[in-house]
């Protein structure tokens, strides 16, 4: 939801909010300010207190999957779509986790393809499909996130080929290239880029407001950014020259 991720802002730029201010700014009622805190406390985002809540969300740190996953929905299912088009039955692929690979693991559900997923919730969404050769990675889980990291992954990933890869990522620009939070994560992304003939990136435009911490990439490296209509137009341009083919979902 818009309000929660506005809520979860002011509290990154505050460190702590009221719901009476809150319920003001937003034209809701306390209840609902009060509910939505109540989900960013067990979301781990926030401490509740007295007539508000406190942040626990160190800055720079990425939301929650379960904050993430509402936001920009259509947009993700729109980017999904499109990820999907480019595939053709066969394929060996590789899928990222996060919010907008769990929306390309629903849209390709009934395609005939191989697929290893790198997060549980890819994996049961493709766990049902009839068509689907799953393939699963070993690894650790990130707590929280269901991402699957560490080296056992990395070898697995090592040790295979891929018609595609299909990376998501919290950060991305023509600058710096593809960008994480998670240092775990880089080396999965890395090894799974380096395993595929294709690499497509599947990113909302939220992701070029911001750069995290770590680098997997430059943007060099990838093939196809699958992205929406609210892509910068200077960053579109500028991956373009990269040599980066840009496909914005329609």
């Amino acid at each position: 939801m818009d309000r929660l991720r506005a809520i979860m802002d002011a509290l990154t730029t505050s460190d702590s909010v009221s719901v009476a201010d809150l319920a003001a700014q937003h034209g809701v009622s306390e209840m609902t300010i009060r509910r939505d805190l109540d989900e960013l406390a067990q979301q781990g985002v926030a401490r509740r207190i007295r007539g508000g809540a406190r942040s626990l969300l160190l800055r720079g740190e990425e939301p929650p999957f379960g904050v993430r996953e509402h936001e920009a929905t259509e947009d993700k299912r729109r980017i999904a779509a499109e990820v999907a088009s480019l595939l053709a039955d066969g394929e060996a692929v590789v899928l990222d986790g996060g919010t907008t690979a769990l929306a390309v693991a629903r849209e390709i559900h009934d395609r005939r393809l191989t697929v290893l997923p790198l997060s549980v919730q890819s994996i049961q969404a493709l766990s049902g499909a009839p068509r689907i050769r799953l393939v699963l990675p070993g690894g650790e889980v990130r707590h929280g996130e269901l991402n699957i990291t560490g080296p056992l992954a990395v070898n697995t990933l090592a040790s295979l080929r891929f018609d595609t890869a299909i990376i998501g990522c919290c950060g991305l620009s023509a600058e710096h290239g593809i960008t994480v939070h998670d240092l775990d994560e880089v080396a999965v992304k890395q090894a799974a880029i380096s395993s595929a003939r294709r690499v497509i990136v599947a990113a909302d435009s939220s992701k070029f407001r911001q750069t995290a911490f770590a680098t997997v990439c430059p943007p060099g490296r990838v093939d196809v950014l699958v992205t929406d209509a609210a892509i910068p137009p200077d960053q579109r341009d500028a991956l373009t020259t990269a040599g980066v083919t840009v496909r914005v979902a329609a």
